[in-house]
């Protein structure tokens, strides 16, 4: 089985089971049908989904291709899964690396996007629109194939976000390392202020502390490659301890906002932009998700996790091909027709998310995030890059989580991990 190319800067990812041959002989490919289906992550009235039917309607006036959209929303590829080795399958869907690489590069099922990146768009290739720095060693290539798998066309990331309405402090003098971070909170604790909300029922949220602790530690991938080791050993890395210990310093100074381990979401995240907490360590959509709650003159601001220094977080949001699609050449035209700096402009002002062209519009609210992607000099992904199938829902996040919120100490998680990983390989070799 062939694999995904080894990723240093933006994600690495594991074993992947996807061959060239599995790619170039699947059914489907070009199509003179004028038209092609689309299954959306967005649902109608999103601002992300304006952006996108705007640029459809003005796809089909250009090209006179159809498109065939499904306003699907986050479940687009848990819908498209069933599809993949019938006649039924989507030619068009997009979403997170994180979500979509399981789906469909991992299972042979993702088409390499060469007319896409080959089409001129606004004068240049495409292949010219993503900046090198996060695609370094073909990071979305699979070996074997001349062309990624993946067209993104934004980025997402996280940040300890804040109202420098009323911390403007934190905007000149954030913490830069975890120490800081500690005495900048008991500050806060003094002040009779909640340091930070969390919603404790969303396991991917409780996640973040670790991950962007253990890379500010060993660097990106380190997690990534813990998790391969099929013995559990990995785990024996004092750093993978001392990641857990910073967590443990969290639920142990109570700096947590008091309920968070029975709240349901969004609860606390309303909370913190009614202002009743101080800070909150989420990701870029943030300031669009609470915006029709928070607080009067609230103004988002962000700073990044304390102790990782020149390393951020930069996950791709963006399309792919299923491999059975019956129209691929449609839907690979309307992929790069995307990346029309109309719409890259469009995303960056009116949803206020990162677009991926560099020379794109960004919104005030993602300005201080997009300064750091800028100042880093390398990049990791939602949980370091690991997408082996069900190893992050089943094993990492629940023990995450019970550290989280305090139902385990930190070398109980991870001699968690190192049993539970041995377990997991068990069954998944």
């Amino acid at each position: 089985m062939a694999k995904i190319r080894k990723v240093s800067a933006v994600a690495l990812i594991g074993a992947v089971a996807l061959t060239a041959a599995g790619c170039s002989s699947a059914s489907g490919g070009s199509s003179d049908s004028g038209e092609f289906t689309y299954w959306a992550m967005w649902k109608e009235g999103e601002a992300q989904q304006k952006v996108v039917a705007q640029a459809i309607a003005d796809f089909e006036k250009e090209t006179g291709i159809e498109v065939n959209v499904q306003w699907q929303g986050r479940d687009n590829l848990k819908k498209t899964v069933p599809t993949l080795n019938t006649n039924k399958v989507p030619d068009l869907v997009d979403g997170s690396f994180a979500k979509t690489a399981p789906v469909l590069a991992e299972t042979g099922q993702a088409k390499p996007l060469t007319e896409a990146y080959a089409a001129d768009v606004d004068g240049e290739t495409v292949s010219a629109l993503i900046p090198e720095a996060y695609l370094e060693d073909d990071v979305l290539t699979v070996e074997g194939e001349d062309a990624p798998w993946m067209l993104p066309y934004s980025l997402t990331s996280d940040a300890i976000w804040f109202n420098k309405a009323t911390h403007p402090e934190l905007v000149e003098n954030a913490p830069e390392n975890w120490d800081d971070f500690l005495s900048t909170m008991d500050e806060m604790k003094a002040a009779g202020e909640t340091p930070i909300a969390i919603d404790g029922d969303v396991a991917g949220y409780n996640a973040y502390w670790y991950t962007s602790a253990m890379v500010g530690l060993a660097g990106p991938g380190s997690l990534r490659e813990m998790a391969a080791d099929k013995t559990g050993k990995a785990w024996e890395d004092p750093k993978a301890l001392e990641a857990a210990q910073m967590i443990e310093e969290l639920v142990e100074g109570d700096y947590f906002i008091d309920g968070y381990n029975a709240s349901k979401w969004p609860a606390q995240q309303q909370v913190w932009a009614d202002d009743k907490a101080v800070m909150l360590f989420n990701g870029t959509w943030i300031p669009t998700e609470t915006g029709p709650y928070a607080a009067d003159g609230f103004e988002y601001s962000s700073f990044p996790f304390p102790s990782l220094g020149d390393t951020a977080r930069a996950d791709f949001v963006g399309f792919a091909v299923p491999a059975r699609a019956k129209n691929a050449e449609n839907a690979q035209k309307f992929a790069a027709f995307f990346l029309n700096k109309k719409y890259q402009d469009a995303l960056g002002s009116d949803a206020k998310i990162i677009p991926i062209r560099t020379d794109a519009t960004v919104s005030e609210e993602m300005s201080t995030v997009k300064e750091a992607l800028d100042a880093a000099d390398s990049y990791y992904m939602q949980n370091d890059g690991i997408s082996s199938p069900g190893y992050t829902e089943k094993l990492l996040w629940p023990a995450l989580s019970d550290l989280v919120l305090g139902k385990t100490d930190a070398k109980t998680f991870v001699e968690t991990m190192k049993t539970g990983q041995v377990d997991y390989w068990k069954q998944n070799s």
